[in-house]
């Protein structure tokens, strides 16, 4: 089992013993574990009993419940406590703004034992009555089991993909030699996954059926399935899922209608024909071929969203898109000097390790005194500390900056004599997060227009499938970050991908580069960029509009010169 895993276990053990009103000196030493744990970077399930006592905060308590989730998947302490809590129960846990101890009041005081049940109470004004509720926090509550129960069967990209190419592995060694891709959700590179859908290319559909329904994640839904079409469900994950069987002759035609929107298929490019003419025109063994029929180039799934992409192809004026291997460096990362997991050095070496050339540290700022922002002081020996780093690690650089949270009125949360000492700075707003678009628009504007704004961090402060973003008019905040040289990052963190990539191509037409930040919190986090750049593909993002592609001498000149300018 992955160490996210066995924390995650861990970290509902905590919550269920709180849940339970369990001695508080118990929940610490769970508490404590989970923060002990993320310091780990060696597998835990390859370490022995006296491997894992010897790591610094892993008692022999703690150590012999990780030997026995390594062997069982659990451990008897969180089996028991789930056996006595209801799942809908559990289910509240996750809920956004109420943490275990609302969570038993409205178990044990409102006899409510369901989110349904929750729900039901939010809409009968039953849950502002309780002690320490109140209308609005049954609001917010309300909102957000709404929210859940929208986005019910559904993944973020990050979670399907690996179980998408389980699948189709799957799927390959059960019908060798047979052509198989993914298609849908998964091969668009949408954030969010609703359905896995993969194309099979068979001249003997039955027997694919069949050896279909031998795979043991499988389980078919055989009035919704045909003869060309079998769909079910993962039961792993729970996604629908559909594999479509095309005669071998035809697979480019089904894997190019399964890997598209419809707005692509259906726009009309030439002379009153749209692809799905080309598509049925005649057969096709590659989306290649399909494109090549039409008379344009080939265009990549991502891209195949129905704005300009088939106009581009006509004219063979497709954009050469952002590569992984293009970045240079990492910006917007945190340690321990915040909330962090891993050291100031410890996150720059692994970086380094990794082939970048720079660590942008960008640790919480002040206000953000629930993630151990930085006060003035921690500012100064901070970088105090990356100036004895950069000798030692040279010619890899880390560069001076700050996550500075942008308060209600759109100020920065530090005095300008501290604001001037970093080398860049990332503003996101963190707090007060129910604003109307007027308000949020204007905060944000106020922040771009600060001389000191060098990057805007996460524009919108969503969570995927957990909360909704506050609203914003993107192309004023697009505009002003045009109007101030300010750069937009794409959060790479698979919760967030903010930017949105829908708003990528205008970012583009109107100048404003975009900066692949992971928003990493453990050295593990480096790996989202890759989700980040998905994301950018997706909005056309090409390598000279990202800033991080720039070398860490070109980055150390861009951060000096437009600090020049401010009077």
């Amino acid at each position: 089992m992955e160490n996210k895993n066995i924390i995650k276990l861990f970290r509902l053990a905590a919550e269920l013993l709180e849940l339970h009103d369990e001695n508080p000196f118990k929940v610490r030493s769970y508490a404590n574990a989970v923060g002990t744990l993320e310091l780990v970077e060696a597998p835990l399930a390859g370490m022995g009993q006296a491997q894992l006592e010897g790591i610094a905060g892993v008692g022999k308590g703690i150590a012999a419940k990780i030997m026995e989730i390594n062997s069982t998947g659990s451990f008897a302490e969180l089996d028991q406590m789930l056996a006595a809590t209801p799942p809908g129960v559990v289910e509240m846990l996750r809920i956004k703004g109420i943490g275990p101890k609302k969570v038993r009041v409205i178990w044990k005081e409102l006899g409510t034992e369901t989110v349904e049940e929750l729900l039901e109470a939010c809409e009968q004004d039953k849950l502002s009555k309780l002690k320490g509720f109140g209308a609005k926090t049954q609001e917010n509550i309300r909102q957000a089991l709404l929210f859940t129960q929208q986005n019910r069967g559904k993944l973020l990209y990050a979670e399907a993909e690996p179980a998408a190419a389980e699948l189709l592995q799957q799927i390959q060694q059960a019908l060798p030699g047979v052509q198989a891709a993914l298609a849908g959700d998964i091969r668009r590179r949408m954030e969010i996954v609703e359905k896995l859908e993969l194309v099979v290319g068979t001249d003997a559909p039955a027997e694919a059926e069949e050896a279909l329904n031998q795979l043991e994640m499988l389980q078919q839904n055989e009035k919704a399935s045909g003869p060309l079409v079998w769909r079910g469900q993962h039961i792993v994950n729970g996604l629908e899922t559909a594999i479509y069987l095309a005669p071998v002759a035809c697979f480019g035609n089904e894997l190019l209608m399964h890997s598209s929107s419809k707005a692509h298929l259906s726009q009309v490019f030439a002379a009153g024909k749209c692809m799905i003419n080309v598509v049925r025109e005649e057969k096709h063994a590659t989306e290649e071929d399909v494109y090549a029929a039409a008379g344009m180039a080939y265009v990549v799934p991502e891209l195949r969203e129905g704005t300009n992409e088939l106009q581009l192809a006509m004219e063979n004026k497709l954009p050469r898109l952002l590569e992984l291997s293009d970045l240079k460096g990492s910006l917007h990362n945190h340690s321990t000097y915040s909330d962090g997991a891993n050291t100031l050095e410890q996150m720059a070496t692994y970086c380094r390790d990794m082939g970048y050339e720079y660590l942008g540290i960008c640790d919480h700022s002040k206000t953000a005194s629930y993630a151990g922002g930085l006060r003035e002081g921690d500012v100064l020996r901070q970088q105090k500390e990356i100036e004895e780093l950069n000798k030692k690690l040279a010619p890899f650089r880390i560069f001076k900056g700050i996550e500075s949270d942008i308060l209600g009125d759109g100020s920065l949360d530090y005095d300008t004599d501290i604001l001037q000492t970093f080398d860049f700075i990332v503003a996101s707003i963190h707090s007060s997060l129910n604003m109307d678009e007027k308000k949020a628009t204007s905060r944000l504007i106020t922040a771009i227009e600060n001389p000191y704004t060098t990057m805007l961090g996460h524009p919108t402060g969503r969570l995927l499938l957990r909360r909704e973003g506050y609203p914003i008019n993107h192309r004023a905040v697009i505009d002003a970050c045009a109007a101030h040289n300010v750069i937009i990052e794409i959060n790479a963190n698979p919760w967030r991908l903010d930017m949105d990539w829908r708003w990528v191509q205008y970012a583009l037409e109107k100048g404003v580069m975009l900066s692949i930040n992971p928003d990493a919190h453990h050295t593990s986090g480096y790996d989202d960029m890759r989700y980040g750049v998905l994301v950018g593909r997706k909005g056309g993002l090409t390598k000279e509009m990202t800033f991080n592609t720039k070398s860490a001498a070109e980055v150390e000149r861009y951060f000096r010169e437009r600090k020049e300018k401010i009077k």
